[in-house]
């Protein structure tokens, strides 16, 4: 798998280890924080060293550990970042995929690849909730990069008949995640702390929030899925609690269950976003009898005893 120091990807690497799998990670950087490293189990994988837009090098990973199930999680997922700096992100997300898939295409022990797009990757619609038949219609850098790197997964199984799945989630969160500026961790920081936590927008963007122990289920799910059912390739499936939320309802949740009276802060700052977006995930219903694990309201309760656990070690 690629992405195993990321959110999803070290939930995901606990969960396939738990189920006896013998796990193969591309990671390009030491991540000690992640997930992954700190909780030991970066020692009971391979980990190799490399960069995920080096077709080479994925060949020779590929072909030297026998690889039958690829899961794409590699990317560059700040949409700050993006809009800063959109070339690094270009190359990782949208060349770090067709190099990916490329090698797959070139290795016959390939049996499922699982890619992780977004729905960003969709744009701005009117119609809501999106559905997998809603058009990528994305403008701004990231958005742009998930929805290229999804129509080139699909370009593959379609024309080279590559046995591919793509999934479109809502915002992952979940424990592990330590990128501040995100308004999960960031907020129950806050919290902890005792300062007024901020929201950078004007908190009344409307977004899916999916719990990252769910996701990291759901792709372990296509990945069977597909294996038993080759003719899904090329298809798209959106996952999502369905349950939408604007950011400032978000950040009254995680008050109200940490028993907080602190008041947030709007900056009214955020800038080439999407105003309303959220999913359907009647499709993975339907196909897949999929459901998540968790209630919001239990995913939500894990997360914070995550960061209070984390941040009294810390």
């Amino acid at each position: 798998m690629t992405g195993a120091t990321g959110l999803v990807g070290g939930w995901l690497v606990r969960r396939l280890l738990e189920r006896s799998a013998d796990v193969v990670c591309v990671e390009r950087d030491w991540v000690p924080q992640s997930e992954l490293v700190r909780s030991s189990l970066r020692s009971r994988v391979t980990a190799v060293t490399g960069d995920v837009g080096d077709q080479r090098f994925l060949e020779r990973v590929l072909g030297e550990y026998e690889v039958e199930t690829v899961i794409h999680l590699a990317a560059q997922t700040i949409v700050t970042i993006a809009n800063r700096n959109p070339v690094s992100t270009f190359e990782t997300n949208i060349g770090g995929t067709w190099a990916l898939l490329e090698a797959c295409r070139r290795s016959p022990t390939v049996q499922q690849i699982v890619h992780a797009s977004s729905d960003k990757a969709y744009g701005a619609h009117d119609r809501l909730p999106y559905d997998e038949d809603a058009s990528l219609d994305a403008v701004h850098p990231y958005d742009v990069s998930k929805a290229c790197s999804d129509l080139i997964a699909r370009a593959y199984a379609l024309t080279y008949d590559l046995p591919v799945l793509i999934t479109r989630c809502g915002n992952f969160f979940g424990g592990g995640d330590l990128n501040w500026s995100r308004i999960v961790p960031g907020t129950i920081r806050s919290v902890i702390r005792g300062d007024q936590p901020v929201v950078r927008s004007d908190g009344r963007y409307v977004r899916d929030y999916f719990y990252v122990e769910d996701g990291a289920a759901a792709y372990m799910l296509l990945a069977e899925a597909l294996a038993a059912r080759p003719e899904l390739r090329g298809e798209a499936f959106n996952f999502s609690n369905e349950e939408p939320l604007t950011v400032l309802e978000l950040v009254r949740r995680i008050l109200a269950a940490m028993g907080s009276d602190l008041e947030p802060e709007i900056r009214n700052e955020a800038s080439h976003e999407i105003r309303e977006q959220y999913l359907s995930a009647e499709k993975a219903r339907r196909e897949l009898t999929w459901r998540p694990l968790f209630s919001f309201d239990e995913s939500l309760q894990r997360t914070i005893d995550w960061y209070e656990e984390f941040l009294r070690a810390a």
